[in-house]
């Protein structure tokens, strides 16, 4: 796969994303969202990774999320909410992705590493929210997941007074997984990444889904019982046994499935 504004490499069970905008602080445009996006939905369609990590270029910014001026002015849906499609085709993968935040993850960029399963900072990182700072919200993954990692009083203070987040702090409240010293950041990212990689795929893919269902409303929940119907049931005995009777005409067996 290739980019224009992102990159990404492969190694092993690992795939790694970096946001490949360093001058500019690695914020959202509308081409970044969208080639994130596609880069997620191509890994959903092969086996050969496991597991993701998700990063920026540079040793300042992870990302500084989005601005007006990035954004096309169209009124199309496909066209004003490219981040929103973004944040929903990491939290729909099967698969787990890591943030390494290598610095300032703010606004957009905060609610990126959030809607990651698990993250890694840097001690060189920042976190904040300054949405009514600078005219802009996000009244969806980045108030609801913000919530479930901190609660509720933090997130209305970080929405709130926009307060920026050390590190340390961020780890304290939950807001993040580890931190790691800048230089051993990427390391420390790859070694996560292979730990999780040993795991069930199957079982990771069905712990992930039954997080998502709760917010997920119908669309959660379908996600995670077709999960579980296409991988784990259709391989049962007692699909086996169900599908061959109906194909057989004759009454199944199904006292050997009683529960």
């Amino acid at each position: 796969m290739t980019f224009k504004e992102i990159l990404y490499q492969e190694d092993g069970p690992i795939g790694t994303i970096t946001m490949n905008r360093p001058d500019d602080g690695n914020m959202f445009t509308e081409t970044m969202c969208h080639e994130i996006r596609d880069c997620i939905n191509e890994i959903r369609r092969e086996t050969r990774t496991r597991v993701i990590i998700l990063t920026g270029a540079g040793d300042r910014f992870f990302c500084l999320g989005g601005r007006k001026d990035g954004m096309p002015e169209t009124q199309l849906y496909a066209g004003v909410l490219p981040t929103l499609e973004m944040y929903e085709s990491i939290d729909r993968l099967q698969k787990p992705v890591i943030a390494a935040v290598n610095g300032y993850a703010v606004g957009g960029g905060n609610v990126l590493q959030m809607v990651c399963d698990l993250t890694i900072a840097s001690d060189k990182a920042m976190f904040r929210q300054v949405g009514p700072m600078v005219g802009s919200f996000d009244a969806g993954y980045g108030t609801w997941y913000l919530e479930d990692l901190v609660g509720k009083k933090k997130a209305k203070e970080m929405w709130y007074c926009n307060p920026k987040i050390s590190p340390e702090e961020a780890l304290r409240i939950g807001l993040i997984n580890r931190v790691v010293p800048a230089a051993e950041l990427r390391d420390a990212a790859h070694e996560m990444a292979l730990e999780v990689a040993d795991r069930g795929a199957f079982a990771l893919a069905s712990i992930k889904g039954a997080f998502n269902a709760r917010h997920g409303g119908v669309s959660g929940l379908s996600r995670m019982a077709h999960d579980l119907l296409l991988r784990g049931y259709l391989e049962s005995e007692e699909h086996d046994e169900m599908a061959e009777s109906f194909a057989q005409r004759r009454k199944p067996n199904a006292d050997r499935f009683g529960h």
